[in-house]
């Protein structure tokens, strides 16, 4: 005698007889198809164990009842999409209401690959560079008026281009003389150090740091011999005869009073004020 494994529905024996497991409980394959297994969708009988069940957002399908609904075409290993409930098979989804290439005017079947840009869609191959028309695929681009470019194409026809070098400028920069410059590129004419984020000059039209400006371009101050940059106290300058003051280093010879506002008197390659002129 061997110990009943009974179906959990009707209680058969089922020693010796074929049965499924549903919910950890043994269960007769009469019982399964009756209280256990998914209906299909399409012919509405139970899908058997011994039956390959192909399912969709929770609707099931015997694999030979899968199938476009308007061509009958198997879908098991298809593509396919849907619309209403029904499963549509590329060709016949697409002469439904598939969208539509922005750029050849095809439709576009579903599963294959394709680009979402500002409500439109295009076939991979036909979102192209409006300029050099190689497709962007899973490149960056940029618009201009309404048209696609690849970056270099956008770069070479709209940046603005370094007035050093000539390349275009993608990012930051440094505007001088209105014209554009990399920032790596805007550099003391002397010593090439970069510039920008830094005081600089110019002479003849050409950039220099401070430092290159005091030591071969600013004139020396007639009163102390130091170069007169134009920076900080060294802003005005008094140039008479041939030379050149700060502002501060213009006095009297004698009692050293400032002349810069004043009226003075030139002696002998020396200033003085009025009042000490008159000792002379």
């Amino acid at each position: 005698m061997t110990d009943r494994f009974d179906c959990f529905y009707c209680r058969d024996d089922l020693n010796g007889k074929k049965y499924i497991k549903k919910e950890e409980k043994p269960v007769c394959m009469r019982c399964f198809e009756k209280f256990c297994a998914n209906n299909c969708v399409e012919c509405r009988r139970p899908i058997g164990a011994d039956s390959k069940e192909l399912h969709h957002k929770n609707r099931y399908w015997h694999e030979a009842c899968f199938r476009c609904a308007k061509c009958y075409k198997p879908l098991a290993k298809e593509s396919f999409s849907t619309k209403d409930d029904r499963i549509l098979c590329g060709k016949c989804s697409s002469r439904e209401d598939a969208p539509r290439c922005h750029g050849c005017y095809k439709p576009i079947l579903a599963g294959s690959e394709n680009v979402e840009y500002k409500g439109n869609v295009w076939h991979e191959e036909c979102f192209t560079c409006y300029q050099c028309k190689k497709p962007i695929r899973s490149q960056s681009f940029m618009t201009k008026n309404d048209n696609v470019y690849c970056t270099h194409c956008h770069e070479r026809k709209f940046a603005k281009h370094c007035a050093s070098c000539k390349q275009p400028i993608t990012t930051g920069g440094v505007n001088y003389q209105d014209q554009p410059w990399h920032s790596d590129c805007f550099v003391c004419t002397k010593c090439r150090k970069p510039l920008a984020g830094t005081r600089f000059t110019s002479h003849e039209e050409k950039p220099f740091c401070v430092d290159c400006y005091k030591s071969t371009v600013a004139k020396k101050c007639t009163g102390c011999n130091n170069p007169i940059t134009g920076f900080g106290k060294a802003t005005n300058v008094v140039n008479y005869e041939g030379g050149s003051w700060h502002e501060y280093c213009f006095n009297c010879k004698k009692c050293s009073i400032n002349l810069a506002d004043k009226r003075f008197i030139a002696e002998a390659g020396s200033i003085y004020c009025s009042d000490c002129a008159k000792k002379l």
